[in-house]
């Protein structure tokens, strides 16, 4: 039988937190094929991250979020038809005349998105695929409940207008990364916006390809940026990738 749930892990040197957030993810979706999109880390997150049985996705240098996941998104949608055929191909050889296409099998599929340093909070995430699986939207994004750190929110309220200008749909958590999609919205965002821009890119391309994005309140933590000189240059960099992937959009 194939899994029900393909997760995609993206990490960047989060040695310290990926070994927590891969139990958890283990633990609510037990038996799921995870894929760790290392993008470039220079720390143990790809040795931890094989340790703990995730499939490794790596690019030796620093290529970017976006770049990173699509990689690993890949992977996971040819695991999950290779799962579909083999099980169309042993109900076939079953007799019960149910054998079918192994693309029909797939829909029933979920791709789950995560960061790496959610840690024990990523226990959280079987609410998103549940909104999929129970038809109440076909991308289902996270929003975090608690707001910890961040700066003077720019960055944010510019991807949020950008959304909405693109492509109408007002959302409250416009960059989060903790996200799950039917297969066919997967094929449609594919290859994701750039480095921070993928889920800007990601959310306009869902809502423009007809598919309904809805939006989950959930207990999660994760690592936050401060208001310190790092922090500015971190949301900086995200701000240049937000625009880029607006403008790509035009």
């Amino acid at each position: 039988m194939a899994p029900s749930s393909y997760v995609i892990v993206t990490a960047h040197n989060e040695a310290d937190r990926i070994g927590a957030t891969l139990a958890a993810v283990g633990s609510v979706f037990p038996g799921a094929p995870v894929f760790l999109a290392d993008d470039g880390s220079t720390d143990a997150t790809p040795e931890t991250g094989l340790l703990a049985g995730a499939r490794l996705v790596r690019s030796e240098r620093v290529i970017g979020k976006g770049a990173a996941a699509t990689a690993a998104a890949r992977n996971a949608m040819r695991q999950a038809r290779a799962d579909a055929d083999a099980d169309a191909e042993a109900e076939a050889g079953g007799g019960d005349g149910g054998g079918g296409d192994g693309g029909e099998e797939r829909a029933g599929a979920v791709f789950i998105l995560c960061d790496a340093d959610l840690g024990d909070s990523a226990r959280e995430l079987g609410a998103l695929a549940e909104v999929i699986r129970r038809g109440d939207g076909e991308m289902a994004v996270a929003v975090f409940s608690r707001r910890t750190g961040g700066g003077f929110g720019l960055a944010l309220a510019f991807a949020r207008w950008a959304i909405r200008r693109r492509c109408g749909f007002l959302t409250s958590a416009p960059i989060s990364g903790q996200r799950a999609l039917g297969p066919g919205v997967l094929e449609d965002v594919l290859p994701f916006a750039g480095g921070f821009g993928m889920e800007v890119g990601m959310t306009i391309d869902a809502v423009r390809a007809g598919h309904r994005v809805v939006e989950v309140e959930l207990d999660l933590s994760h690592r936050a940026t401060r208001r310190t000189p790092a922090g500015f240059v971190h949301r900086a960099r995200q701000l240049v990738d937000f625009v880029r992937a607006y403008r790509a959009r035009g």
